[in-house]
């Protein structure tokens, strides 16, 4: 049979209604990009053609990113604002990894009294609403005077419960309850046994667990905006996003006339975009790890 013969009608039209459901989801994304390539006249006569692809150019980004770069006092603000990004959410996924490879450790491959108690802490946790936990954490990091400060930010996300309960899972499937026996027959104790046994075979895990949790740090906007709001150069891109649409023209035309800085559509745009650009980084570095762990959990050992 050849390649066309094979062509069924059914496939056929599978195909053309994947294509199509593709492109309701391309085009939007496509036109969003476009967007930090054009100019504010492009926009506003609506030149370009289909979707302002005509419209684009590397001079407006320059003009764009000069006007993005300038906001604040001082200028450099976004700028600031990305490099607090990447401390909080880098630092707040090592201390995840940190504290998740231990603990799935012990919940998968100890037997304590309250064993079942701390995963069933750990269920609970995962699916309790962040709003609930902003209060507490405020009243906390200002009884210890470190509201503004980058640091607890970074400490508070190293609490992720879902990279406990992945590291639970990895254990529980793929570390044979007989290599562990082994050692343990062998005079390895439980710390030595997860440090030369459960470290080896914790590279996946690792890399999805950092992943979650970098994503979760970078994408969260209450915690940081209840503990930084105070401290204009210290607050994360995604507060800062919040405050670069509020002083722009089209949403705020009273605040903006106090500004030196004019942001529209294109310097909106290109600021969101290079927001995304860590995350896509992360996604296309962790991808052949996120794939494989499609799997994990699905065979018990």
């Amino acid at each position: 049979m050849t390649g066309i013969e094979s062509w069924s009608p059914g496939r056929l039209a599978r195909v053309v209604s994947m294509l199509f459901v593709a492109a309701i989801f391309l085009l939007p994304i496509a036109g969003f990009v476009a967007m930090a390539f054009r100019s504010n006249d492009g926009v506003e006569a609506g030149s370009g053609g289909f979707l302002g692809l005509g419209d684009i150019a590397w001079s407006n980004v320059r003009y764009s990113w000069s006007q993005v770069n300038g906001f604040g006092p001082e200028g450099g603000l976004f700028t600031r604002w990305l490099t607090n990004s990447l401390v909080v959410a880098a630092g707040g996924a090592i201390l995840a990894v940190v504290a998740a490879l231990p603990a799935g450790y012990a919940m998968a491959r100890l037997r304590f009294r309250a064993r079942r108690a701390v995963l069933l802490i750990t269920l609970v946790t995962m699916v309790m609403p962040n709003t609930v936990l902003v209060i507490p954490l405020f009243l906390e990091v200002n009884a210890v005077g470190a509201v503004g400060e980058l640091w607890p930010v970074a400490l508070i996300m190293g609490f992720f419960p879902f990279g406990v309960y992945l590291s639970y899972i990895h254990y529980l499937t793929t570390m044979p309850k007989e290599l562990v026996e082994a050692a343990r027959l062998d005079g390895l104790g439980e710390v030595s046994v997860f440090w030369w046994i459960g470290l080896r075979i914790s590279k996946q895990v690792v890399v999805l667990v950092a992943f979650f949790a970098f994503v979760a740090n970078w994408t969260n906007f209450l915690l940081p905006l209840a503990l930084l709001s105070s401290n204009q150069r210290n607050q994360t891109v995604s507060i800062g996003l919040q405050q670069l649409i509020g002083a722009s023209p089209l949403f705020n035309p009273t605040v903006a006339a106090g500004l030196d800085v004019k942001l529209y559509m294109p310097q909106l745009a290109l600021a969101t975009f290079i927001s995304m650009l860590p995350l896509l980084a992360v996604f296309l570095g962790a991808q052949r790890f996120l794939i494989r762990g499609e799997t994990v959990g699905a065979v018990k050992g």
